[in-house]
């Protein structure tokens, strides 16, 4: 008798167990994928996300060159670099999501790319690859089609060099900052060439400089966002040193305002050659907006704020604010 209350006990025991709540440390073995009878967004939503919209924003750089050419006020010029920057657009969409199918284990280590559709097992890691691989085929022949080979030359070393950094770069000190700056870099030419102009040597060295800033803000804020973690989640990190890294940002921003201050004498001589008596005094204005943006990149690199480049255009105020400003002022200085 004494035996089967003790079973009945036992079993009643194992019942009440297997209705309860999951603790913290259940949770902690459980994979990083959707849980069962969670609402699953649609197909198109989900592929849509895994092409970081946020990250679009990137794509305006195409308008820089042709910009600061004084081009942009001619119809023709305008829709080639538009056509130039949906072009980047969707080879950007084809990298990130075959980088995410990569990446997909070492996401689900960072607080937020764990939610990305690949890494939450949202999207199928096969279909990702897929698609990614068919959008930069697809960017690269359009690129051909818009401005001939040189784009389309373009576009392939961009494709290449993303595909070499998902696969091996990632883990090269030194190198895989290149990588990741070149994919701004290449932006900004790529509207140069669209358009069939000449890109001014000063006009790469700020691009490729801030590009460099930008990145070195973005490795230092993953270390003092994950702390230990950093290095499960991207392994380079555990290679550099926040002194280091400080050092990068700093030759980077060095390196940027000296070239910035190049370009822009120089171009507001070209812009006043036949008139001697004009005093272009907006391109010396725009210096001392492009030095007080960099100095809000680092205030925010030092603050925590670095580690998403979109996130400081789309809601720092101050790097709005002076941004705006220096817009403005090299249009003007240019365009009237």
């Amino acid at each position: 008798m004494t035996g089967r209350l003790m079973q009945r006990h036992r079993v009643h025991h194992r019942g009440a167990g297997a209705g309860r709540t999951p603790t913290t440390r259940d949770r902690s073995k459980s994979p990083a994928t959707p849980e069962a009878g969670a609402s699953r967004r649609p197909l198109l939503c989900s592929l849509l996300v895994a092409t970081r919209p946020r990250q679009w924003i990137k794509n305006l750089l195409v308008f820089a060159a042709p910009g600061t050419a004084g081009l942009l006020g001619r119809p023709a010029i305008i829709g080639r670099t538009a056509a130039a920057a949906g072009i980047f657009l969707v080879a950007s969409a084809g990298t990130y999501l075959l980088n995410d199918a990569i990446d997909a284990p070492a996401d689900r280590l960072h607080p937020d790319k764990r939610h990305r559709p690949v890494a939450s097992g949202e999207l199928a890691s096969q279909l990702a690859i897929g698609l990614g691989s068919a959008l930069l085929l697809l960017a690269t022949a359009g690129a051909g089609l818009l401005a001939g080979i040189r784009l389309a030359v373009l576009l392939g070393a961009y494709g290449a060099t993303t595909i070499a950094y998902t696969l091996w770069l990632k883990r090269v000190p030194i190198l895989e900052l290149g990588c990741v700056s070149a994919g701004f870099v290449l932006r900004a030419i790529a509207g140069g060439v669209a358009v069939h102009i000449s890109i001014s040597p000063w006009f790469a060295i700020v691009t490729s400089a801030a590009a460099l800033l930008v990145v070195a803000g973005k490795r230092t804020a993953e270390i003092d966002t994950l702390g230990t973690a950093s290095i499960a989640h991207r392994e380079v990190l555990s290679r550099y040193p926040k002194p280091f890294l400080r050092s990068v940002r700093i030759i980077a921003a060095g390196v940027a305002i000296v070239a910035y201050c190049l370009w822009a004498f120089e171009r507001a001589a070209h812009i006043d050659v036949g008139r001697p008596d004009s005093d272009n005094v907006f391109f010396e204005l725009s210096i001392l907006a492009f030095v007080l943006g960099v100095l809000a990149v680092e205030l925010a690199v030092e603050t925590g704020e670095g580690g998403a480049p979109e996130d400081l255009v789309l809601h720092n105020r101050v790097i709005q604010l002076v941004g705006a400003a220096g817009v403005a002022l090299v249009t003007i200085a240019i365009y009237t």
